[in-house]
């Protein structure tokens, strides 16, 4: 046998170690003081337990396997009413969150169906306007036709000669559609531009709704794969931290109200691409009203402040610019073919009178001629009377006396030279007057060669180029 001392094991519970249970503390038995035997058995009586300490120790055993066993029975009814409990409302959480997944599914595909809804109008309206911006900008081209048109009428009758240079009434509708042309041009202009920016803030609208559209689109891809997973889904795991609040994460009101706000702003620009027509004037031909109702629109509803350029805006200022230039085209036409007509008559009257006076100078110098000869008749006969006069002065001392052939022959002379007198006064007159008839005559044919050439500018140039002014089509951007 060992010479060692053997000392007894304290006593160690490991299941309360297991469970979590504090270790309790042994009991601490009195000592009992034992009578001693002598020193040869000491180490022999010191290693071995008493009876009392025996029955102590199994008796603890005993007790507290009794007290574990309660303790284990109580904890395991707990158990199993807490999990039957948590397992419900586990069940019950998860089924209710699928069922908010699936409304919120729901108002996802609504929001997006009717952002969808508003991206297909904008993108419509801003394809109409593209197309309005092209005719409008066709329509401004095409005004350049008249106005050339306009401008090469005017220096072309400017050329007119002598006193048909006047300021008539060709040249008053003349200058009107000058002005009417730049009127235009400065409408469409100012169109334009307003159309230009609809289209930019169209797009600006649709990029806005297309990027929620994206955003709504990814989140309802993501609650549908939330929606699918289950309990038995392979592809699920564990992420802590996904269930923190994050503070940049909006509410939903903040986040309905951000859909609406794009929404609202979508519907503005299809108001102000498509519902302005009871805001517009008639005509643009009365420039201040024009001025006048813009002015009122800008100020009126912040919204639409910029929202000038709509559809119909355009369309009526097309129509309108059309039919003022068509109608301008019109009275200028008019007003050349009454100035013609005007022309040729006058160039008629001319050429007959102009016949009248060739007439006139034609007989003026027959009687200019006929006077001539009668004046050269009268030489011979007054020759005789004077050859006979002075023949008769010759007659010697009482024969020389005023008989009546004396007086006869004295009157005769005194007759023949009154007559050449009056002869050459009517041909002074005939001569006076066939110098008038042939100033008439070349006043009239300069008159007549003025006529004709502003005829020619009138009829040959100003007209046949005003056959090339654009139509309707042209000038309403077609």
């Amino acid at each position: 046998m060992s010479s060692e001392v053997l000392v007894s094991r304290p006593n160690y519970d490991s299941r309360a170690v297991a469970q979590g249970v504090p270790e309790k503390e042994p009991p601490v038995e009195p000592e009992v003081p034992q009578a001693s035997s002598g020193s040869a058995t000491a180490g022999y009586r010191s290693a071995k337990y008493t009876t009392t300490e025996w029955f102590s120790n199994y008796h603890t055993v005993l007790q507290q396997a009794d007290t574990d066993g309660h303790r284990a029975g109580s904890i395991q009814r707990q158990s199993k009413t807490l999990y039957q409990n948590t397992e419900a409302a586990t069940f019950k959480t998860q089924a209710q969150g699928t069922r908010l997944l699936g409304e919120r599914l729901q108002e996802i595909h609504c929001w997006r169906s009717e952002l969808q809804r508003h991206i297909e109008q904008l993108r419509a309206d801003t394809e109409s306007l593209l197309a309005l911006k092209t005719r409008l900008e066709k329509a401004l081209d095409a005004t350049e036709t008249p106005y050339a048109i306009a401008t090469d009428n005017l220096n072309c009758r400017a050329r007119r000669l002598g006193p048909d240079l006047v300021r008539d009434a060709v040249e008053e509708e003349l200058l009107k559609e000058v002005d009417l042309i730049r009127s235009v041009q400065a409408l469409l202009k100012r169109t334009t531009a307003q159309v230009v920016t609809q289209i930019k803030m169209n797009r600006e609208a649709k990029q806005m709704l297309e990027l929620d559209w994206s955003d709504k689109y990814q989140a309802y891809n993501l609650d549908d794969r939330c929606g699918r997973h289950s309990n038995m889904s392979p592809d699920t795991r564990h992420h802590p931290s996904s269930a923190t609040l994050q503070d940049q994460v909006c509410n939903r009101s903040s986040w309905t109200q951000f859909t609406q706000d794009n929404l609202t702003k979508a519907m503005q620009e299809d108001l102000a691409t498509s519902s302005l027509r009871s805001e517009l004037p008639q005509s643009h031909a009365d420039k201040p009203e024009f001025d006048t109702w813009v002015s009122k629109l800008k100020f009126s509803v912040v919204p639409l402040a910029l929202f000038v350029c709509a559809r119909l805006l355009v369309e009526q200022v097309l129509h309108d610019t059309t039919e003022d230039l068509r109608v301008q085209c019109a009275s200028v036409d008019q007003a050349f073919s009454q100035r013609c007509v005007e022309l040729i008559e006058a160039k008629r009257q001319l050429e007959i009178k102009l016949t009248t006076i060739l007439e006139q100078i034609g007989a003026q110098e027959r009687n200019i001629v006929a006077l001539h000869q009668a004046i050269d008749n009268k030489e011979a006969p007054l020759r005789v009377a004077q050859s006979r006069l002075y023949l008769r002065s010759l007659r010697p001392n009482m024969e020389l006396c005023r008989d009546e052939p004396q007086l006869s022959l004295e009157g005769e002379v005194r007759e023949i030279d009154a007559t050449v007198t009056s002869l050459q006064q009517q041909l002074s007159e005939a001569r006076g007057s066939l110098s008038h008839l042939e100033e008439s005559r070349m006043a009239l044919e300069k008159d007549i060669n003025c006529k004709t050439h502003s005829l020619f500018i009138e009829r040959d140039k100003c007209m046949t180029h005003r056959k090339r002014y654009p139509t309707v089509s042209t000038l309403s951007g077609y």
